[in-house]
């Protein structure tokens, strides 16, 4: 049987016809009309004034520490319920991350530790630099909690929205909130351009900035000339022409995603032990993995049982992200909590969730899931 993938890219003929057209036209290197068009049509998707196409979400979020003045000896609240890009991006400057831990309503960052840390720091005269907040798995964090607590400390926020593109928080567009949003468009993601990403922001001199940096900080002058230190970060306008045909089947791909989701949650929701990633009451998620935690004393079968069951028939799926402070290169940062992600992550799994996948490749994982039970369970 063919494999199945986790979150394969889903490409169609509109992507074709505006890669081609890029090729055609000659504009092969980085910058060109199509990286223009993306970033002009990017804006107008989330609601955003300005924005900047980039070689990674890591790339932005590296720019982003710049751009805040973040540098050494400073410290970064981020939290520890991520992939290690947006940790690794506090590191880049010689800042210190701090990790915070997730709640049990989103998996997101929990404002409540978030405030308790913040005041703690207050106390010691000593306030971050910024704060990075991860919406996880499609699903945006408290916003409203958040940018309260974050305001009345005067510590501006950087929105890591690189896998939400598309979801909503009461009604706006996820990497909408705060000083700065960042996109990926890394192949596994609900849209794709191979490689990419996106910084966002209301504050146009920002974006300016992040450009003049991400294109070597040239200035100028006819010739090369150089008055600081930049990064070769931008877009190549052949994989911007993708992303604007990604980017217009955008509604259709988060749609399939909440499909399987639901089709996952249909089947397998009623069985014990299986549980779901919750719904946030506050907004609406792309549903860019379907995730489960599973309770081995109810289910009779493990998280990894059943990885390795959908492995065994070659079908790709994946422990949730293993939290930064238990990640052994951040293991001595100082962490507020983190029982919540770290138990999540013991039980957690992310079932194939492509907007390419058919019936039977759904109805299959499922017996398969279902299957783990029968063979493990003792009554």
């Amino acid at each position: 049987m063919p494999r199945i993938y986790l979150s394969p890219p889903h490409m169609g003929n509109m992507e074709r016809e505006l890669l081609l057209e890029a090729f055609d036209s000659n504009w092969i290197a980085p910058l060109g009309p199509h990286v223009d068009a993306f970033e002009r049509e990017f804006c107008k998707t989330i609601g955003v004034s300005h924005s900047v196409a980039l070689s990674s979400g890591t790339a932005a979020l590296h720019l982003a520490m710049i751009l805040l003045g973040v540098s050494a000896g400073d410290e970064v609240l981020v939290s520890s319920f991520t992939f290690v890009s947006t940790v690794n991006a506090v590191t880049y400057v010689g800042a210190t991350p701090v990790l915070i831990d997730s709640d049990d309503i989103s998996w997101n960052m929990d404002p409540m530790l978030l405030k308790e840390e913040l005041e703690d720091c207050a106390r010691r005269g000593k306030l971050p630099k910024a704060v990075i907040v991860v919406d996880l798995y499609g699903q945006c964090a408290d916003y409203d909690s958040i940018n309260a607590i974050c305001d009345h400390f005067k510590v501006p926020i950087v929105e890591d929205a690189a896998e939400t593109l598309g979801a909503t928080y009461k009604g706006r567009p996820a990497g909408s909130f705060g000083k700065m949003g960042v996109f990926s468009f890394n192949g596994n993601k609900i849209i794709t351009t191979s490689g990419g990403g996106m910084l966002v922001s209301e504050d146009g001199a920002l974006i300016d900035r992040a450009r003049h940096l991400a294109t070597q900080a040239r200035d100028p002058a006819p010739h090369y000339q150089h008055s600081e230190i930049g990064f070769n970060y931008r877009m190549s306008n052949l994989l911007a022409a993708v992303g604007r045909g990604q980017l217009r089947a955008l509604d259709q791909r988060v749609a399939r995603r909440r499909e399987i989701f639901e089709f996952y949650r249909s089947a397998l929701g009623n069985i014990p032990g299986i549980y779901f990633i919750p719904d946030a009451p506050y907004g609406n998620s792309n549903r860019w993995l379907t995730c489960i935690t599973v309770d081995p004393d109810e289910f009779g079968a493990s998280r990894e049982d059943i990885r390795l069951a959908l492995e065994a028939e070659n079908i790709e799926s994946r422990p949730v992200w293993k939290p930064m402070h238990l990640q052994p290169v951040f293991s001595r940062c100082r962490v507020r909590g983190g029982e919540v992600s770290a138990e999540i992550f013991e039980k957690g799994l992310c079932l194939p969730s492509g907007t390419d996948l058919k019936e039977a490749d759904l109805i299959r994982i499922v017996e398969i899931v279902r299957g783990c039970k029968l063979k493990n369970y003792s009554p």
